[in-house]
């Protein structure tokens, strides 16, 4: 894991070679413009009867401070169903780049109907890996130096975890929940129980750990501890029953619920919201762990936690150890826009665009996104 992570942050600053285009498993339906816009395709059509070999500049940018990232990728479309992809001039950051509004990202130059028809797929590529990349990262930086792990399966569409957890890594988290999150950069998924794991042992948490630990025994053992909701008994149980050997304790609490421990304890009700996982809640259960002597369990929590929550958490000095996110990573919130802005080498663009070449671009080989790896 750590010689991956000095690999990529190498490739961050540009230092090694890119992601080449044996890493994606494309569609080879690309090539027949089955994903492009029909109006592209009918552009591609018209400009090779009656206005071939005219070579244009496009140019793709976003408008918000960002990190990054689908550049790899859409290279590697670009060099791999382009025509004479040998010929087109492609100039490119990186991914894991900080960007600001409107600043070129990629540049190709080359005759429109070899290339013209990707642009579609260019900008959706770039949003949608720039998107889950800014947002991984703007909850990194939320939680400092506390673990953030990717829980984004369950969110989206299963077909896009490679590219969602690369995206993620990108961002700046390296735990991630499903094998196939991690497919593009070599590392495993992570994890432990479901509340599926409790039930199948008729709701039997001690029991549910215990065959976790004999089938795992050499995984860290976390208990989710908020199926009967009542957290603080639940940690205190397994922390009981199995000592050093219980690393940490997970807390999901439904969003419209209210811990058993606050029912018991009304005098607690005030102004905070203690449905969920709140931050009073987490501080009882770190009270009652360190008081029965287990002060080395870690706290991990999810459920609905974005950049703003986990904010709020960190500024009340949440006694968390590590957050678990999902849905609020994938929210693609960021669009990309590809405009031809030169024709032949002079500026032609629609009103409002212009040509804009940004020094912070390199120059992108052929060979680079084809060699094996």
């Amino acid at each position: 894991m750590e010689s991956i992570g000095k690999e990529f942050e190498l490739k961050r600053q540009g230092k090694i070679a890119r992601l080449t285009n044996r890493t994606f498993k494309f569609d080879a339906r690309i090539k027949e413009g089955w994903f492009s816009a029909v109006y592209f395709l009918k552009t591609k059509e018209i400009i090779k009867q009656r206005r071939p070999k005219q070579q244009v500049t496009m140019q793709f940018f976003q408008k918000k401070d960002a990190i990054l990232c689908g550049v790899d990728e859409a290279i590697a479309l670009l060099h791999t169903f382009a025509e004479n992809p040998q010929d087109l001039k492609i100039w490119a950051l990186n991914d894991g780049d900080k960007i600001k509004p409107f600043e070129t990202v990629l540049m190709v130059e080359g005759f429109y109907e070899d290339f013209g028809y990707l642009e579609g797929l260019i900008d959706g590529v770039l949003a949608r890996r720039t998107s889950v990349a800014t947002n991984v990262y703007n909850v990194v930086q939320a939680a400092g130096d506390k673990q953030v792990i990717f829980m984004g399966d369950r969110d989206d569409h299963f077909s896009q975890q490679a590219g969602d957890g690369y995206s993620a890594y990108i961002g700046g988290v390296a735990a991630q929940a499903t094998h196939a999150m991690n497919e593009w950069w070599g590392n495993e998924g992570v994890g432990t129980m479901p509340h599926a794991l409790i039930q199948l042992f008729d709701g039997d948490l001690v029991k549910a750990c215990e065959a976790y630990l004999a089938t795992y025994p050499k995984d860290n053992l976390v208990a989710l501890v908020d199926y009967h909701n009542d957290v603080i008994t639940d940690s205190l149980n397994v922390a009981q029953h199995f000592g050093d050997r219980l690393y940490g304790v997970r807390l999901d609490t439904a969003a419209n619920m209210v811990d058993q421990y606050f029912l018991r304890n009304q005098h607690e009700f005030g102004q905070e919201d203690l449905r969920g996982t709140n931050v009073s809640l987490v501080r009882r259960l770190r009270e009652h762990l360190d008081a029965a002597g287990y002060p080395k369990v870690k706290i991990i929590v999810s459920g609905g936690f974005d950049a703003d929550k986990i904010r709020r958490f960190e500024s009340q000095n949440a006694p968390v150890d590590s957050y678990g996110v999902g849905s609020s990573l994938l929210k693609v919130n960021i669009g990309f826009t590809g405009d031809c802005v030169r024709l032949n080498g002079k500026e032609q663009a629609k009103q409002g665009r212009r040509y804009s070449f940004n020094p912070r671009l390199s120059a992108v080989e052929f060979s680079t996104v084809l060699e094996d790896e």
